[in-house]
């Protein structure tokens, strides 16, 4: 997976990377990502990268107040939140937190775990 705008030091960490996950037993496709995610995070923080800021959302298992502010002003870009520009972190997580729960859809499984006395 090695990109056309690493460079060789890129693609030895890449290498090394991948080899090391994979002695720990880790699928060769799963090894891949992990390596190829690992070295664009490099050069992410390092700043080699023509887009600073995220484009994701961040862990979806994670809570919107844990997540970073680039991340939640992403969410609230798919969400279409007026305003979300000029918001805060803590404003943008008020503004999102409403709209995701009617997005998703109720699991029955779900909810009868949850009623479950304990």
């Amino acid at each position: 997976m090695p990109q056309t705008t690493w460079t060789t030091k890129d693609e030895r960490q890449y290498e090394h990377i991948k080899d090391s996950t994979r002695e720990r037993g880790v699928p060769k496709h799963k090894a891949e990502e992990i390596a190829a995610r690992t070295v664009n995070k490099r050069r992410r923080v390092e700043g080699r990268t023509s887009n600073r800021r995220t484009r994701g959302t961040g862990n979806p298992n994670l809570p919107l107040d844990e997540r970073t502010r680039d991340e939640v002003y992403n969410l609230a870009t798919e969400l279409n939140v007026r305003g979300r520009s000029s918001m805060t972190k803590s404003e943008l997580v008020e503004a999102v937190r409403p709209r995701r729960s009617r997005q998703r859809p109720h699991h029955p499984r779900t909810q009868a775990v949850a009623q479950r006395p304990h």
